[in-house]
This record gives C-alpha cells, sequence and structure tokens, in this order.
C-alpha cells in the first residue's frame, strides 16, 4: 500500500492535479501523428489489444531514407533508362535457369490458374531478382513512414498499415515488427502489399499459412492468382509493336486497359508489325526509346500486369523479359 504524507490541503490538491495531468497526458501520448486514431480502428475492429497496437507503433520509426526514396521512383526513368535495370544478359540468364529449375511446379500452376508461367518468373525476376532481394526495410517502419508521414499517398499507405496491424497471423509470415520488404513495404518474392496478401495471397502447400517469402508453391499461385483474379486471358497477346505512318493521329490514352479494336488504330494510322486480329481491343504506349519513340499496341494481359504496378515501363520490362526466359527455355507444354 502507498502511504501518501498529510499535507496542506492546498499542497494536497495542487500534487493531486500533477499527478492527475501526468496520468492523462502519458494515456494519451502517442509516438505518430494519427496513431490514436488508428490504433482505435483496428481495437474496434479486431478486437486486438490496444496496448499492444500502441506498443508496436511505438517501436516503429519514421525513416528518411524512405521518403527519399518514394520521390525517385525507377518508373520515373525514360524507357531507354528503365529497361537496362531489367533487361541484362544476367537477368535472363538466371531466369532461364530459375524457370528450368522450378518448372515442373510452375508449369502446373500455370495450368491451374491459366496464366502463362514465364510471366510468374518475370514477375519475381523483376520485383526481387528471383528472390534474391526482398528489401532490407522494417515492413512497419515503411508503412508507419509512408501512412502517415507522407500526406501525397497517406490515404493509400495508411489503409496497408491498416491492414497489416488487422492481419491474421497465419498471414504474416513472422511477427510483425521483425517483417522486412521495400521501402514501400511490400514483402516476399513478389513484393505483396498487405492488401494483395489478403485479397490474392494463396497457401497453396496446404500447410495452413500463407509464406511469401519461404514457399514456392504460396509465392508462384500467390502471382498467378493475382493475374488471375484482375482478368488474365488465357493464351492473350500482351503487346505488339506498331508502326505509325507519317499521318498517323496523335493518341490520348488515360492508362493501359484497351478502348479500341485494333481495326480503328490501323483507321488512325498504325499498322501492326505481325498479323493480329481486327477486333482485337487495344490500347496504344509511346515509349521512349534508344533511337526515338516506340509504339506499341497494348492488350488486356498487359493491363492486368499494369494492375501489379501502374507503370506502362514496368509492364514492358515484364514482358519482354518473360519473353527472353521462354526463348531460353525451349518450347514450353504449359498454358501460353
Amino acid at each position: 500500500m502507498i502511504v501518501i504524507p498529510a499535507l496542506h490541503p492546498v499542497r494536497f490538491l495542487a500534487v493531486l492535479s500533477l499527478l492527475w495531468i501526468g496520468v492523462t497526458t502519458s494515456a494519451g501520448a502517442t509516438t505518430h501523428p494519427g496513431q490514436a486514431e488508428l490504433v482505435s480502428e483496428v481495437a474496434r475492429d479486431t478486437g486486438k489489444n490496444p496496448q499492444a497496437l500502441n506498443a508496436l507503433l511505438d517501436g516503429a520509426t519514421r525513416q528518411q531514407s524512405i521518403l527519399d526514396a518514394i520521390s525517385r521512383p525507377a518508373e520515373g526513368k525514360s524507357w531507354k533508362d528503365y529497361r537496362p535495370i531489367f533487361l541484362t544478359d544476367k537477368r535472363i540468364g538466371d531466369g532461364i535457369a530459375f524457370y528450368r529449375e522450378h518448372r515442373a511446379l510452375l508449369d502446373r500452376i500455370g495450368r491451374q490458374y491459366g496464366v502463362a508461367p514465364q510471366y510468374i518468373v518475370a514477375i519475381i525476376g523483376v520485383e526481387t531478382n528471383y528472390g534474391r532481394n526482398t528489401g532490407s526495410y522494417k515492413v512497419l517502419d515503411a508503412l508507419v513512414t509512408l501512412g502517415l508521414y507522407y500526406p501525397p499517398r497517406a490515404t493509400f499507405f495508411r489503409e496497408q498499415l491498416k491492414e497489416l496491424l488487422e492481419m491474421p497471423d497465419n498471414h504474416l509470415g513472422g511477427p510483425i515488427d521483425q517483417l522486412t520488404g521495400s521501402y514501400a513495404g511490400a514483402q516476399g518474392w513478389g513484393q505483396f502489399m498487405p492488401t494483395s496478401i489478403r485479397d490474392f495471397a494463396v497457401d497453396e502447400d496446404h500447410d495452413g499459412r500463407i509464406d511469401l517469402q519461404n514457399s514456392l508453391p504460396d509465392i508462384f499461385a500467390s502471382v498467378a492468382n493475382y493475374f488471375a483474379r484482375h482478368g488474365w486471358v488465357s493464351g492473350g497477346p500482351v503487346a505488339a509493336r506498331a508502326q505509325p505512318d507519317v499521318s498517323a493521329k496523335a493518341i490520348t490514352v488515360k492508362d493501359a486497359q484497351p478502348q479500341w479494336p485494333l481495326e480503328q488504330f490501323e483507321a488512325w494510322g498504325y499498322a501492326p508489325l505481325r498479323p493480329l486480329p481486327p477486333a482485337q481491343p487495344t490500347s496504344l504506349q509511346m515509349l521512349a526509346g534508344d533511337h526515338g519513340p516506340e509504339y506499341w499496341f497494348t492488350f488486356q494481359n498487359f493491363y492486368v500486369i499494369t494492375r501489379y504496378n501502374r507503370s506502362p515501363l514496368y509492364a514492358m520490362a515484364v514482358d519482354q523479359l518473360a519473353h527472353a526466359i521462354v526463348a531460353g527455355v525451349g518450347p514450353l507444354d504449359a498454358v501460353q
């Protein structure tokens, strides 16, 4: 029992006031802006202990290097500078070796989800160099930094942080405060954000948990499921070169979603360099290549790749890496 010495009434009231201020300040203090509201929402939605949630967030650190990295993404480069990052002889060779090593599993998952397996390999190749570099940032630090200190995209990253805090333990691959990933908070060989883990990740090896860091069946199937759920067309084209004539109409597209039939582009002065169905729904991308503008017809499967990363440069790199890998592997009997 704590014994409080007798005090003059005025002094006694003053001590009580100081104690009350100390208690309320301690209870209401938070490490990060918006933390109290976030903890309240997660506790309300999941029943998780607010003290435990606050302890997790108190241990997270705002990282200036993360804010610096998001301000200079590789997708801000031109195609002639972006392409050499991913279409190197080594990355192609490593992709061929990776496919050959895991071909039986990749082909099975490709057939199961209706997704060409070379694109599963290419995604992993572009994202993490076939699992060699999954990121060294603490995921919690990344999402706290971007969700609570980066106003331009705070809404998106706060949603990712909330989902991370709400995620079941068997979807995490480890304790929240020990997970590592990219500066944007993406995890595993396929670099899934928390909402993508929630919506598209798969326990393909049926061990009762989703492990995007150590289970190749889970990794491959999660990428394939992401594509399938976003509308991948089995056997469909991704991109094809286009040649404009001197009177070609200037075209502005808002994104990679196919908007017109190919024959409409031909009427506007853009010809395919290989035979394609005239009614094929199509979009058009103009990229700054080594020798000037490159024009590309892009299709539904190209659009699906941009659901993984919205940059058309990214989607084109994945497509070209996939073609280079499959050319090195040889004839496939899986889904094309």
